[in-house]
């Protein structure tokens, strides 16, 4: 053992098309790259490198004063860290290309990657022979050595790689590319080697993977690995969803405790300007084990991971002979050659230096997920939009009580940074967004103090249908966090609206319970839900003045205007239980999943009592008037239930229909086994006839979303997600196929499952 490295990758929060902004951000990665390593005192004997000392070097040891510092020899950044990843059809223009290859010129000019002992690789588009590739450029002192496209893309769900590039043309085939006129006057270099080849150092051999290409059954590191390669780096542009982060570390493990290796990922980190969150997590792992890991969630624009590793740790992991026999059977990869080592001279060797321990991996509970994802994605997405604050609608429920409660896990992750004094970029931004000149004194006292300057809530009431409870839970809430909160009843406006229409067609709407029809009843209730929030922008808009703050704008005097929240509920959404235009027309709507635990979860670690109340009540629109007999419920609105014996029916078809990719039949036969000892047959049936009815008539209603944020597998969102159509002629084929089905049972497949048998199953 002794050939020790220190290796870095980053999680950067690109923003895309800030060229300007994103290239200071890698560079910074580089310069933190560059400085990273513990430092350690030593005698004042211990041999020094000489001054002069130039050429191609292992050393990577810079001589201080009475100590040694350890610096990185590699670093790795996101994906299209250059543009960022989020580009989307700004990847189709000619300027975006330009305005890659020009940040790339500025940042391999710059003296932070000039050092002789670091290699960058960076992220950027690429266009060869008029083909657009997704590609890193791997350089080492103003030298590009090659040019590295992505061989598999990711075009699922909120990925639409193949749109704007092309996968490279295979394993293996590398060819020549000519540069542009901007960069060969920087490198002297007319053309570089572009394809899937690796680079040898003069101590160890290092391969690229980005992205997608880690979770592809014959990921490009296995051949890689077997042809002798000992690093792989992936750069990705990986969002948020719940429990991803565990299907990322088993995928890097699972590859190096296979094959050996040591393994760099990089991440995005932040909302780049799409509905996304790129949740970082930078890691370093040999052999299986994670030695560095970085945060998830958090605030930084620039977070660096580094290890220092052991390179003879590989080839001792690799010596089985099974492998051997695989290895000399592997088809050979192109090596650009690059006279520099990763790892130090033997008679360099520092004692005092070790490779880095294995770490305990760190894992988020799914409640955290909630609360910390949308937290921060939503701070990137205030900062950016120039806005001073938001607005809630505060009804009262779970929904919006649940937003309420992300938004003050925001204004607690930015008090937490500003008064630990290590990211002054939030408090910069704080300070803008509050209406405090950049010079201010000002420094929150705790995080209700944010809330108070940026958070505002209103409880926007029908004297007649809205209760005392949920208007008390509202008022309570937004105290306990901090918020400006406004109490008012709407029934002037609603009531304005309703007479106008009765004046001018002489019919008079009428609630169900008052003898109006089924039209008349769902328009009334239509009304409120859209003059919310209509009033919702109104107030959003005019608050800021009325509050006093600051001029954003001297020239215009202009104080800013808040973002509106919406609640959207992913399962009543997918369902089409909400009023179009109303709260899912909001400029931000937090889609949530595992209400009540988060709420439970908040509820401690946040130390709101109050959050309680909102588990334990039933959910209402009250949209409706409230009588001695009648209360509103969500649940018989929507004929299903989120919260039932069959485990919330709601999440389980989004997760058949998006993710197991089911219609109809397919639905029922899976349910068929699934709910087979709890109810017939028939009532499955009905149940999966029933949502396809509700789905289908409400579908258009997705088209209309405004962003959100997805940490689901399983969204409705239109936009871009869920590619379906919203005119739909029905499921007859289907239906007709389930019923011969059933017939074909007998009684089994109609009667009414009772009883409970020996296992605890119900039985006919």
């Amino acid at each position: 053992m002794g050939h020790l490295a220190t290796l870095a990758t980053c999680s950067l929060n690109q923003w895309a098309l800030d060229f300007q902004g994103n290239a200071e951000r890698i560079l910074e990665s580089i310069r933190q790259a560059k400085a990273a390593g513990g430092k350690f005192d030593v005698p004042l004997s211990y041999p020094k490198l000489s001054p002069e000392f130039s050429g191609s070097s292992s050393s990577h040891w810079e001589a201080g004063a009475g100590y040694l510092k350890s610096i990185s020899s590699l670093r790795i950044g996101p994906e299209l860290e250059i543009t960022g990843y989020g580009c989307l059809d700004h990847f189709l223009e000619s300027d975006t290309a330009l305005h890659a290859w020009e940040s790339l010129v500025d940042i391999l000019n710059d003296p932070a990657s000039m050092d002789i002992l670091l290699v960058p690789d960076i992220g950027m588009p690429i266009t060869h022979r008029n083909v657009r590739y997704n590609a890193r450029v791997i350089s080492f002192n103003k030298t590009i050595l090659l040019i590295r496209p992505k061989l598999s893309l990711a075009n699922d769900g909120n990925y639409r790689e193949m749109r704007y590039f092309s996968p490279w043309k295979g394993e293996r085939v590398v060819e020549d590319y000519y540069l542009p006129r901007i960069a060969h006057k920087l490198t002297g270099q007319k053309k570089v080697r572009i394809g899937d080849a690796l680079i040898s150092t003069l101590d160890s051999c290092m391969g690229t993977e980005t992205c997608e290409e880690l979770f592809t059954p014959n990921s490009p590191g296995i051949g890689a690995g077997l042809d002798g390669c000992e690093i792989f780096s992936n750069s990705s542009g990986s969002h948020h969803e719940l429990r991803k982060l565990n299907t990322r570390i088993d995928l890097i493990r699972q590859e190096t405790l296979k094959s050996g290796g040591i393994y760099l990922y990089a991440n995005q980190q932040g909302c780049d300007g799409d509905r996304l969150y790129y949740d970082g997590s930078a890691m370093i792992i040999i052999n299986g084990k994670v030695v560095a890991q970085g945060s998830q969630f958090s605030l930084a624009e620039v977070e660096v991971v580094t290890a220092t590793v052991d390179l003879e740790e590989v080839r001792s992991y690799r010596s089985s002979k099974s492998r051997a026999m695989q290895a000399t059977r592997q088809p050979a990869y192109e090596r650009i050659e690059v006279d520099m080592s990763l790892s130090k001279d033997s008679v360099e060797v520092d004692p005092l230096i070790s490779p880095s321990p294995e770490l305990e991996i760190r894992l988020h509970k799914p409640e955290e997920e909630i609360a910390f994802g949308p937290a921060c994605w939503m701070w990137d997405y205030l900062r950016r939009s120039q806005q001073a604050g938001f607005f809630l609608p505060l009804s009262g429920g779970i929904d919006s009580c649940a937003t309420a409660v992300i938004v003050h896990s925001m204004t607690r992750l930015v008090y937490k940074d500003v008064i630990e004094g290590k990211n002054s970029q939030v408090l910069k931004d704080l300070l803008r967004i509050v209406g405090e000149p950049s010079n201010s004194t000002w420094r929150p006292s705790s995080p209700a103090d944010i809330a108070s300057r940026l958070f505002h809530t209103a409880y926007l009431g029908m004297a007649e249908n809205s209760s005392p409870a949920t208007r008390s839970r509202a008022k309570d809430l937004a105290k306990d966090l901090g918020a400006y909160h406004l109490d008012l009843n709407i029934d002037t406006v609603v009531n304005a609206v309703t007479a106008l229409f009765s004046t001018v067609t002489k019919y008079t709407p009428q609630y169900k319970m008052y003898g109006g029809s089924w039209a008349s009843n769902l328009a009334l209730q239509n009304i409120q839900a859209r003059l919310r929030m209509v009033l919702s922008y109104l107030f959003a808009q005019l608050l800021p003045t009325v509050r006093g703050r600051n001029a954003e704008n001297a020239e215009t005097q202009q104080p800013g205007s808040l973002l509106v929240l919406g609640s959207a509920n992913v399962d009543e959404s997918l369902r089409g239980y909400l009023t179009k235009y109303d709260c899912s027309s909001a400029d931000i709507n937090i889609s949530k999943n595992d209400l009540k635990k988060f709420i439970l979860w908040s509820s401690a670690s946040f130390s709101l009592p109050v959050l309680k109340d909102f588990i334990d009540a039933p959910p209402t629109a009250e949209l409706e008037p409230i009588t001695d007999t009648y209360t509103q419920s969500d649940e018989a609105d929507m004929g299903m239930s989120s919260n039932t014996l069959l485990d919330n029916e709601l999440s389980i078809y989004g997760r058949l229909r998006k993710i197991e990719k089911l219609g109809p039949y397919g639905m029922w036969s899976k349910l068929l086994h699934t709910w087979g000892d709890t109810i017939s047959p028939q009532q499955t049936y009905e149940k999966v006839k029933w949502f396809f009815r509700c789905y289908s008539i409400n579908r258009h209603k997705m088209t209309t979303l405004t962003p959100s944020y997805h940490a689901e597998a399983y969204s409705p969102d239109d936009n871009r997600f869920d590619l379906r159509p919203f005119l739909y002629p029905g499921f007859e084929h289907a239906y007709k196929k389930i019923e011969n089905r059933i017939a074909a049972m007998g009684v089994m497949g109609t009667k009414v499952l009772e009883g409970v048998g020996a296992e605890g199953k119900k039985t006919v």
